[in-house]
């Protein structure tokens, strides 16, 4: 069953505490969709310098082999186990960016899909409140 870790962002100027609509979940595990398409997965999730970073070493990547002169399989090889690399830490880059833009890391929650895992996360956090002064 998946596993995901909750994030709550920095308070806005007018917020005293963040608002539970804007905390993220991000599910653990292998992400298919970074492993197909890494650059426009890093895009659509905003992950401006884990992109820039991706770019960046794909292409020394590339021109390292190419200037080698690897076989055609070599460099499939290094671009599949790039992109395998992508989808197993997809979780983990993401993760670091949310820290690195301040958010914090609330804890974890188990659910079959995200809609359940908040639902867990938001019931347990309400009987939270609810039993604290």
């Amino acid at each position: 069953m998946p596993t995901y870790t909750v994030h709550a962002p920095p308070p806005r100027e007018d917020e005293t505490t963040s608002a539970p609509e804007r905390f993220a979940f991000v599910r653990d595990g292998f992400h298919f969709w970074a492993f197909l398409v890494a650059p426009l997965w890093l895009l659509v999730h905003r992950l401006w310098l884990a992109f820039v970073i991706y770019v960046v070493a794909f292409g020394l990547i590339g021109i390292g082999l190419s200037l080698l002169r690897a076989p055609a399989s070599a460099q499939f090889l290094a671009g599949f186990l790039v992109a395998l690399f992508i989808g197993f830490e997809a979780p983990s880059i993401w993760r670091w960016t949310l820290t690195r833009r301040g958010w914090r890391t609330l804890g974890f929650v188990v659910g079959e899909d995200a809609e359940i895992a908040e639902q867990r996360f938001f019931s347990e956090w309400a009987k939270r409140a609810a039993k604290s002064p």
